[in-house]
C-alpha cells in the first residue's frame, strides 16, 4: 500500500475526485522554483564562502562601485561640460587621468598585503578609502567655481577611494578562489551582478538627481556609498597579527615583488595579460563625443539629463543580462570560444552609433530614443560577456600570499589599456576637430573604433584552451605558508552589528 500510495504521488497527472477529469499540476511550482534558483544561488555561496563574504561583495560592488559609479558617470560628464565648460576632447583625457588611482592598484595591494595597521590587513584601508572618498565629494559638492586643477585633483581622490576599497575586495575574492577554484565564475559572476544592479539603480536616478540639484549635488550624495565603505573596515573581522615585524617591510616588498616578476615571466600569465591590454586599449574610448552630440548637436536628438540617466540605466541592464548570461550559458565554455565570438560582436556592435550619427534610423522610422537604448543595452551586454572572462582568468593567474597585489596588478594592466583607449580616443576626436559644436567627423571615429575593435580577434592564441574550472598556475604557486615572511590568506568576514558593540 505504501509503495502504491507513493508512485500515485508521483504521478504528473491525477483524477479529479469530482469528475474524474485529468487535470495537470499547478504550473505555478515551477514558475516559484525559477523566482527562488537566485535566492538558491546565493545561499549556496553563502554556505560554500561564508555569508559575510557575500554580504562584503554587494556592499563594495553594488553599492560603492555599482551604485556610485552609475551616479557619478552622469554627474562627472555634466560638471565637465556644464560647470568647467571643456571640450569633448579635453573631457575625454581628463577623465582618463580620474581613473588613474586605478593604474597604481599594484601598490594598493601590495600594502593591504604585505603592511598591516594596528595589525590588520583589511580593515584600516577600508576605513581609508571610505573617509578619502567622503572627503573629496563633499569638497566638490560644497566648494564654489572649485578651480579645474582642484577639481580634477578631488575626483581623483574620491577614485582613489574607491580603487583602494575595490583592491581590498578583489583580494578577498582571489583568496576564496584559490581555495574554491570551482566556484571562480560564480563569485566573479556575484561580482558583477552585483556591480550591474548597484549601476541600474545609480543610472536610473542620476538624471533625475542632476536635474533636481545640479552636478554637485549629486557629488553629495556620493559621500554616502563612500561612508558605507567605513562601515565595512568597521564591521569587518578577520584576525589579529601580534608583533608584526614593521622593520622587515623593505624585505617584504622585495619578496613580493620577486614573487610577482617570477608569476609574470610565466608563459600561462604573461600572454593573456598581454592580449587583456591589446583587447582594451583597441576599443578606443570616444564616449564623450558621443555624450555631447546626444546633448548639443543641432542636428542630434538633444537629450535631457533624464533621459541620459535613463540610456545609460538601460545600458546597466544589458549588462545584468550580459552576467546572467554568462553565469548560465557561458561560465563553463573555454575562454578563447567565448572571446572570439564577443571581440567580434563587440566590433560590430559600434556601427550601431555610426546609424545614430548618420539619422539613418530616422530614415528607418526608428525614434532617437528607441535606437538609442537598444545600442546602449546591446554594446554593455556583450561588453560584460567580454568583460567576465576576463576577470575569472585574471582571479586564477594570482599565487598565494601575495593575491590582492597581484590581482591588482593585472587589473592595472587592464586600466593602463583602458586609459590608452581613452587617451587615443580623444586624439582622434581633436584630430578630426569634433568639438562641442562641430559634429561632422564623428563617424569617421565610429568607423575606426569598429574597425580596430577587431584587431585583438588576431591575438586570441594568447589565451589558454584550459578548462575554466581548474586552476592555470602551477600548484607550488598556489600553496601557502605560515610564518613571518608570507602571510597566511584569512578568512575573511562580516561581524554582526551586534557582536560589535
Amino acid at each position: 500500500m505504501i509503495e502504491e500510495q507513493d508512485e500515485k504521488e508521483t504521478k504528473p497527472l491525477h483524477q479529479d475526485s469530482a469528475g474524474g477529469h485529468m487535470r495537470r499540476n499547478n504550473p505555478k511550482k515551477g514558475f516559484l522554483e525559477m523566482m527562488l534558483r537566485p535566492m538558491q544561488w546565493l545561499k549556496m555561496l553563502s554556505e560554500e564562502l561564508h555569508w559575510s563574504f557575500v554580504l562584503g561583495v554587494v556592499i563594495v560592488y553594488g553599492i560603492s562601485q555599482g551604485f556610485g559609479v552609475g551616479l557619478s558617470r552622469v554627474s562627472t560628464q555634466y560638471y565637465m561640460k556644464d560647470e568647467q565648460k571643456v571640450q569633448p576632447s579635453q573631457a575625454q583625457v581628463l577623465i582618463g587621468i580620474i581613473h588613474f588611482p586605478w593604474i597604481v592598484k599594484p601598490l594598493w595591494g601590495l600594502l593591504t598585503d604585505v603592511v598591516p595597521i594596528l595589525g590588520y590587513r583589511r580593515r584600516p584601508y577600508f576605513i581609508f578609502a571610505g573617509f578619502l572618498g567622503v572627503i573629496s565629494m563633499l569638497v566638490l559638492s560644497l566648494h564654489k567655481n572649485l578651480h579645474i586643477a582642484f577639481a580634477l585633483l578631488s575626483l581623483v581622490a574620491g577614485s582613489a577611494g574607491i580603487a583602494i576599497a575595490d583592491v581590498a575586495i578583489d583580494a578577498c575574492v582571489t583568496q576564496h578562489t584559490i581555495s574554491h577554484p570551482s566556484l571562480a565564475g560564480d563569485m566573479q559572476s556575484l561580482c558583477g551582478m552585483s556591480s550591474s544592479i548597484g549601476a541600474l539603480l545609480g543610472f536610473s536616478l542620476s538624471g533625475f538627481f542632476v536635474h533636481l540639484a545640479g552636478a554637485k549635488g549629486v557629488f553629495g550624495l556620493l559621500s554616502i556609498p563612500a561612508s558605507l565603505v567605513v562601515l565595512v573596515g568597521i564591521l569587518l573581522r578577520e584576525s589579529h597579527m601580534h608583533n608584526f615585524a614593521y622593520k622587515r617591510v623593505k624585505e617584504k616588498f622585495v619578496d613580493a615583488s620577486k614573487v610577482m616578476w617570477t608569476t609574470l615571466k610565466c608563459r600561462d600569465v604573461w600572454r593573456p595579460c598581454l592580449y587583456m591590454y591589446l583587447s582594451l586599449a583597441l576599443g578606443l574610448h570616444i564616449h564623450e563625443g558621443m555624450f555631447y552630440w546626444y546633448t548639443d548637436a543641432k542636428e542630434g536628438p538633444s537629450f535631457s539629463q533624464e533621459v541620459i540617466g535613463s540610456i545609460f540605466s538601460v545600458g546597466a541592464v544589458g549588462s545584468l543580462f550580459g552576467v546572467l548570461l554568462y553565469q548560465n550559458l557561458l561560465k563553463n565554455h573555454p575562454f578563447r570560444d567565448i572571446l572570439f565570438w564577443a571581440q567580434l560582436l563587440y566590433g560590430m556592435s559600434g556601427l550601431l552609433d555610426l546609424a545614430l550619427v548618420l539619422r539613418i534610423n530616422l530614415k528607418l522610422g526608428m525614434p532617437d530614443y528607441f535606437f538609442v537604448v537598444i545600442d546602449e543595452a546591446v554594446s554593455r551586454m556583450i561588453g560584460r560577456i567580454k568583460w567576465m572572462p576576463f576577470l575569472v582568468l585574471s582571479s586564477k593567474l594570482c599565487p598565494a600570499g601575495i593575491e590582492g597585489t597581484f590581482f591588482a596588478l593585472i587589473m592595472s594592466i587592464d586600466h593602463v589599456g583602458l586609459l590608452s583607449s581613452a587617451w587615443s580616443g580623444g586624439l582622434v576626436l581633436h584630430m578630426l576637430n569634433v568639438t562641442r559644436t562641430q559634429f561632422d567627423n564623428l563617424w569617421i571615429a565610429i568607423v575606426i573604433r569598429s574597425l580596430l575593435r577587431l584587431i585583438p580577434i588576431g591575438f586570441l592564441f594568447l589565451i589558454p584552451r584550459s578548462d575554466p574550472n581548474l586552476s592555470i598556475l602551477p600548484s607550488e604557486m598556489l600553496r601557502t605558508k605560515r610564518g613571518n615572511d608570507v602571510l597566511e590568506p584569512d578568512n575573511i568576514e562580516m561581524a554582526s552589528l551586534v557582536n560589535s558593540i
